[in-house]
């Protein structure tokens, strides 16, 4: 089991998560792949999107007040983002597609970065170099 985290949250986007949870109870976010709603995190209530073996749970967001935020996103899509740290932040304007937060004049936006050696042997991303 790895102790690398594969998300994380700011403390903005923590904030409006508590406020979007008091409206409207436990959420939960899916990493859109494209298209429509770019590459925004969208988020939902849970029960509203429905994940199933297409989707990977990338792991869930602890806010203080609030159940965990499972975060998921496509098998396919997690192919290329496998070796990404993702972290969700908030910024001015108005959110995409059915995404909870598109009244509230902000939207979630998805920070990444390549994760590091150390984190990639948690992961298990990194070869094992076999010696002859």
């Amino acid at each position: 089991m790895s102790d690398t985290a594969r998300v994380a949250v700011t403390p903005a986007a923590g904030e409006l998560l508590r406020t979007l949870a008091a409206r409207h109870g436990p959420l939960m976010f899916h990493q859109s792949g494209g298209c429509c709603d770019g590459s925004s995190p969208m988020c939902y209530p849970v029960g509203m999107f429905r994940t199933g073996s297409g989707d990977v749970l990338l792991g869930a967001l602890q806010v203080d007040g609030i159940d965990p935020v499972e975060v998921y996103m496509s098998v396919s899509q997690f192919e290329y983002w496998k070796y990404t740290h993702l972290t969700i932040d908030v910024v001015d304007g108005r959110g995409g597609g059915f995404s909870v937060e598109s009244p509230e004049g902000k939207r979630f936006l998805t920070r990444s970065r390549m994760f590091d050696d150390a984190e990639l042997a948690d992961l298990g991303l990194v070869p094992v170099a076999h010696r002859t």
